[in-house]
């Protein structure tokens, strides 16, 4: 099992970059940078690529609306390059409120847009003459959608790897049927080991009995905070605001996949009034009715047998990279549970 971490966009960034040569030597497999409504993702994906010497680097995510999908396959190729093949490209739909709002682009068919955006983007690699005609996006441009001076062209430049692997998150069970089919890895979100099977096992299950062969196992990526100490149990607390912005905030009434994803674990009840308190401007009282269940199953947080239940947990319902948010007062302490993880996935 391998042991990532994702980096705080909100501010800080270059100071915990200036860490990650201490991070990469207790052995840190990867790190991902998120974009979100941020500073891109994709300049400090190369400032990580050149401030470290083997951690694998990942976008953790960009969204599939505002690049086109040659320039997502362009953006991959480079990072992948600059980073001496170290590279995992993370993309996903976000959702209507980043992508309407922010973005200013239609947020339209996601799983359509998704598989022509990993098959273009293989094509690119390839070093293909790029000639697509699906349904969202087409190259060249025929006559009478542009000039019709359009060419097939390839990348210029012979990329590292033309198998770039391809991460996709995904929390709707088409979503997550389509990512077990097509791409390397999957990113869920609010990731609890009991209640996977139930939720994804029926897609993941559906998208792996159409999996090429050549694509290897589904690299399955959970997020979990991490806190090791008989005195650790608290820092579940911290969890709590996160949880209500999604499960409260981060969509409207109908349309929210992470509200849907609670209501889907069984907390029908509690994920309504999460949201009516969300929207309705009381954020502290949302976080009070998050369950205290959610926030304990999706964590690694408490004595060290526990952690270590809850890694073997995470293990045995097919978990294979586990991205931890260490909690601790200075850069020591998260440098310490980074290690003490790499050592309990050995173990494992």
């Amino acid at each position: 099992m391998r042991i990532g971490m994702k980096l705080n966009y909100a501010g800080g960034f270059k100071e915990t970059v200036e860490e990650l040569a201490d991070y990469e030597k207790a052995g840190l497999d990867i790190v991902y940078v998120a974009e979100a409504y941020s500073f891109d993702a994709v300049s400090q994906l190369g400032y990580i690529a050149a401030k470290t010497e083997r951690v694998e680097i990942a976008s953790g995510i960009l969204n599939i609306y505002s690049r086109t999908p040659t320039a997502m396959a362009q953006t991959a190729a480079g990072l992948d390059y600059v980073s001496g093949g170290r590279f995992t490209l993370g993309i996903g739909a976000s959702g209507p409120q980043v992508i309407e709002g922010f973005h200013g682009v239609p947020y339209s068919a996601p799983l359509g847009r998704t598989r022509e955006i990993i098959e273009i983007c293989r094509k690119v690699w390839r070093r293909e003459r790029l000639q697509h005609q699906g349904k969202y996006y087409t190259m060249p441009l025929p006559p009478g959608q542009g000039t019709g001076l359009g060419k097939p062209l390839k990348i210029i430049n012979h990329p590292v790897r033309a198998d770039i692997p391809v991460l996709v998150a995904a929390i709707g069970p088409k979503n997550v049927e389509l990512t077990a089919e097509i791409a390397n890895g999957w990113e869920p979100i609010f990731y609890l080991p009991e209640k996977a099977a139930d939720v994804w096992g029926p897609s993941l299950a559906a998208g792996r009995a159409r999996r090429a062969a050549s694509l290897g196992e589904l690299d399955v990526v959970a997020h979990a905070p991490l806190a090791i100490g008989d005195d650790a149990q608290g820092f579940l607390e911290f969890g709590r605001p996160m949880a209500a912005l999604y499960i409260g905030g981060m969509g409207a009434k109908g349309k929210n996949f992470y509200n849907d994803l609670c209501r889907r674990y069984g907390w029908e009840k509690e994920a309504e009034e999460i949201q009516d308190l969300y929207l309705d401007g009381k954020k502290d009282e949302a976080a009070a009715k998050v369950p205290y269940e959610l926030l304990e199953k999706m964590s690694l947080i408490g004595s060290e047998g526990h952690v270590r239940e809850r890694l073997a947990a995470m293990r045995e319902s097919g978990v294979t990279t586990l991205n931890v948010t260490p909690i601790a007062g200075d850069h020591k302490g998260r440098l310490a549970l980074i290690e003490k993880a790499k050592e309990m996935a050995a173990d494992g």
